[in-house]
């Protein structure tokens, strides 16, 4: 089996490898990697910055990092263990007594005796065959580093997708608060105009107080249109980790009309293509595969296992004449053994192993077609949401343009009073939901075409 990490994985882990290099030695991310207050930031910046900074990547790194040394341990637990151990003792016997005899007499003599011994050895053990479980556990343990790699991707494709959603989300509300502003403008023109009809009385008062309410509503508009673009603002600055920026701003690309009408891939050709690089279905065949592993291992419980063991040893004791070494030659002892454990009745705990391997499989079959039928209504809801945007950015930019040229007829016509204040706000009120419209299905359409590139298996881009 190969393993492999896709190319995107590779410039996250080298990205998060580099932070993480940067926090052991003490410097925070943010005061070498963020840019000066006045900078905007691209789309293409904000998504290098946040693959790098993300707290929750550098998590799945850490346990991506963890998962291999536990392949590495699996690894070694085909090889022999050899371990040395000593032990040294001593006795003090405060009241101990002792007989003498001398010419048919008795003589009872006390000493305080102190009694030393110690115990040395080098022992080695190896199981030599055990059913083949270890060598099935390093490839199992070889998936469970795979997997990981795959969650701190499918991680990575999460923020992209949410920076995406939020950057273009600043970069509509942006625009939106220009049109508010232009309406404000416009609406201000109107109040002074009408301020030099009514000083001529050619308009009612009323009609005047009407046109500065209007321009106090528009006001408000533009700062309530700002206060959501500030919200948008933070948002992603959430997602990148970012903090202690006061100003932030984005990059507004240059977008055209063909940006928007591109042709839109077909939902089965996008959704081929994600089901062969898609970290969650990847990951969804390797957990597949792992239980196919974990059925392998169950099985391989009925097996015997074959053991040797191996141990030199010696010691020495304070009561004996000998010199140190001369004691550890004479009770050096070496011993050499082979063990072979057969299971014939386990209360049933194999077989137990065995059923539970099987239907925790069959879990992993159900979770993997579950998430390809996601991954299939997800693109195909970001299909549909690409297809209508494009019909009504069509739609809508026929109808700014019309809305436009009425709210200027009519402008002209209120001048010289032959339109009252009621059809003008009317206008005004039309032109500016026809362009909220067209701003809304333009960047409705950026977003879900470039989503649809990205399950495709290209980088994210407007």
């Amino acid at each position: 089996m190969e393993y492999f990490i896709v190319s995107n994985m590779k410039k996250i882990i080298n990205l998060l490898a580099l932070s993480m290099v940067m926090i052991s030695q003490g410097t925070m991310a943010q005061d070498t990697a963020s840019p000066s207050d006045a900078k905007k930031w691209s789309l293409q910046e904000c998504l290098d910055y946040a693959l790098a900074n993300n707290l929750q990547l550098k998590q799945n790194v850490i346990t991506m990092l963890t998962n291999e040394q536990s392949e590495r341990q699996a690894k070694a637990a085909l090889l022999p263990s050899l371990s040395a151990s000593t032990n040294q003792n001593g006795s003090w016997r405060p009241f101990s007594e002792s007989f003498v005899n001398l010419s048919g007499g008795t003589m009872t003599t006390t000493s305080n005796e102190f009694n030393y011994n110690g115990s040395y050895g080098l022992n080695a053990s190896w199981t030599v065959w055990n059913g083949g479980r270890n060598v099935k556990n390093v490839e199992k343990s070889k998936l469970t580093t795979a997997i990981s790699e795959l969650a701190a991707e499918r991680t990575a494709n999460s923020i992209q997708e949410q920076i995406a959603q939020y950057f273009v989300q600043i970069l509509y509300q942006k625009e939106a608060v220009e049109v508010h502003k232009q309406v404000l403008e416009a609406a201000k023109i109107q109040r002074d105009r009408a301020q030099t009809m009514v000083e001529v009385g050619s308009l009612a008062k009323v009609d005047l107080k009407q046109l500065e309410a209007q321009v106090s509503q528009d006001e408000y508009n533009v700062v309530n249109a700002r206060t959501q673009l500030e919200n948008y603002k933070l948002q992603l600055k959430k997602i990148l980790e970012l903090y202690g920026v006061s100003e932030f701003d984005v990059v507004t690309p240059l977008v055209n009309d063909d940006d928007v009408l591109t042709p839109i891939p077909m939902v089965d050709d996008v959704f081929a293509a994600a089901r062969e690089h898609r970290p969650e279905i990847k990951s969804g065949k390797l957990n597949l595969e792992s239980a196919g592993l974990d059925i392998d291992i169950a099985k391989r419980g009925y097996y015997p296992t074959l053991s040797m063991s191996a141990g030199i040893g010696s010691s020495n004791s304070s009561g004996n004449n000998d010199a140190f070494f001369e004691q550890l030659k004479r009770n050096m002892n070496n011993t050499l053994g082979l063990t072979i454990s057969v299971p014939i009745f386990d209360n049933r705990q194999n077989k137990t192993n065995v059923e539970k391997a099987k239907l925790s499989r069959q879990n992993y079959e159900l979770q993997l077609l579950d998430a390809e039928k996601t991954l299939y209504q997800q693109i195909e809801t970001y299909w549909l949401n690409a297809h209508n945007a494009q019909q009504q950015y069509l739609y809508a930019k026929t109808n700014v343009e019309s809305m436009q040229e009425s709210y200027h007829l009519l402008s002209e016509q209120f001048a010289l009073g032959l339109k009252n204040i009621v059809e003008l706000n009317t206008s005004k009120n039309n032109l500016l939901q026809a362009e909220q419209q067209l701003l809304q299905s333009k960047y409705t359409t950026l977003l879900n075409l470039a989503l649809l590139r990205f399950y495709q298996g290209e980088s994210i881009r407007l």
